[in-house]
């Protein structure tokens, strides 16, 4: 999920929602869901996402709730989904299943002990996007006609990508903060929550701390990311005036005689990161709400009642945006 403690060097600012209208948004897919799966939908009402088979899919709550925040306000979002992960990024994916797999026997320990609100938090630590939350999720917004942009590696380098060079994408769209290491130019945040997002900014940061890109890379390497730890005791505020004082990371190593393994390699991976401009989507949102509806209660057995508020706003956004053709 990037280093949060970037936020104390980012430049970031409010924005009010209303006036983002007409602008494209390229989100990196498994952030924003892993956010509604983990904080947004509720975890003390399993049965409402679970199925009879016991897959649980509360992905399908999350997206008719998530979307029309986007809608409503004339914004086109584009899911950006996570292609084959760098093998630099094996460690943090070992380390979040160890996590997973303590917290699963906590989890265990909170069942035989009855007690609701504990298993609560721990099962919404436990959730993680299985192959049906994938398939699902691509199948509903397929239906809904949101456009899809499969990453050939890492989702938040491709949303960065988009932003900074296709001209009609205004935004990446994540809370992860490696989206500024990997040069996007303008990064909403906050987009499940109920308020208005914000946005941070990638030059504006670079102005205020007197550094370059390259440099903010470096600060990110030295203090840590999804590919590598950083050095014990070094943040972001630490790695940053260090840098402007060695020039650049291997100034920084060489004065603390450290090192970072693969260091080059990260760095690279955030300058030049493996992208595709192999891709394309349409404006005109055009959604289909009764194969969505079906899809969604019918096919997968979410009550109605849990959607039904969602499928509304979306069908009103649908006519506010002069869109022609609903189910």
């Amino acid at each position: 999920m990037g280093n949060a403690a970037l936020r104390d060097i980012a430049v970031i600012e409010p924005v009010e929602m209303s006036t983002l209208s007409g602008s494209v948004v390229a989100v990196d897919a498994h952030n924003w869901l892993y956010k509604y799966l983990t904080t947004t939908v509720k975890f003390t009402r399993t049965q409402a996402y679970t199925t009879q088979a016991g897959d649980e899919v509360a992905n399908l709550i999350g997206l008719v709730q998530g979307l029309p925040k986007f809608l409503e306000a004339d914004i086109t979002p584009v899911f950006v989904f996570d292609g084959v992960p760098t093998d630099l990024k094996a460690d943090e994916i070992e380390s979040r299943r160890a996590v997973r797999e303590e917290t699963e026997d906590l989890l265990e320990d909170a069942r035989e002990r009855g007690d609701p609100i504990e298993i609560a938090r721990l099962e919404s630590r436990t959730q993680e996007l299985t192959d049906v939350i994938h398939e699902t999720t691509r199948t509903l917004l397929g239906l809904l006609d949101i456009p899809i942009v499969e990453a050939p590696a890492e989702g938040e380098a491709q949303a960065a990508y988009m932003a900074r060079h296709d001209p009609d994408v205004a935004y990446a769209g994540s809370d992860d903060y490696d989206t500024l290491l990997f040069g996007a130019p303008l990064t909403l945040r906050q987009l499940t929550s109920s308020g208005n997002p914000e946005v941070m900014k990638l030059e504006a940061t670079l102005a205020a701390n007197d550094i370059t890109w390259d440099q903010l890379v470096d600060v990110g390497i030295l203090s840590g990311t999804d590919f590598n730890e950083g050095l014990d005791g070094v943040g972001p505020k630490t790695a940053l005036r260090e840098i402007t004082e060695y020039d650049d990371l291997w100034g920084v190593l060489e004065a603390r005689g450290a090192d970072i393994e693969h260091a080059d390699r990260i760095r690279e991976l955030f300058l030049q990161p493996t992208v595709t401009e192999d891709y394309e989507f349409d404006r005109a949102i055009e959604p289909d709400l009764s194969g969505a509806r079906e899809f969604v209660t019918d096919e997968w057995g979410i009550p109605a009642d849990e959607v039904a508020t969602g499928f509304q706003r979306i069908e009103s956004a649908a006519l506010q945006t002069g869109l022609d053709r609903f189910g």
